[in-house]
């Protein structure tokens, strides 16, 4: 059973920099995209970075390209999200998630098979 747990939200100031990390374990084969996705409240679940794994090319939503970069550390099984000048419509619950299946476009949720259980990030102005 694979699992995914996020950690390295928390309550930052605009302008400033946070990094979220997802563990993963349990998985025995290659996925081909692990992605990150964030939903605030009262709004849709929406992609913001993923990476592939069979090369490491980087995908980023429009909002947060030049300010985010996704990257992974094979070694110790973790993806991060580095989050730089953070603005208050950053605010939202972030979550990681792996395709396995390669079914659907990468900034789906529906693409992705398992999911953390998110960490919460929130910017004040």
């Amino acid at each position: 059973q694979v699992q995914l747990v996020e950690s390295g939200g928390g309550l930052v100031q605009a302008g400033g920099s946070l990094r979220l990390s997802c563990a993963e374990s349990g998985r025995t084969f290659r996925p081909y995209y692990t992605g990150w996705f964030r939903q605030a409240p009262g709004k849709e679940r929406e992609f913001v970075a993923a990476i592939r794994w069979s090369n490491s090319i980087t995908y980023y939503a429009d909002s947060v390209k030049g300010r985010f970069t996704i990257s992974r550390d094979n070694a110790k099984n973790t993806v991060y999200l580095q989050m730089n000048s953070l603005k208050p419509e950053d605010t939202a619950v972030y979550y990681c998630a792996v395709d396995v299946s390669r079914t659907l476009p990468l900034d789906r949720p529906g693409a992705y098979d398992y999911w953390g259980q998110g960490t919460q990030v929130t910017v004040s102005s």
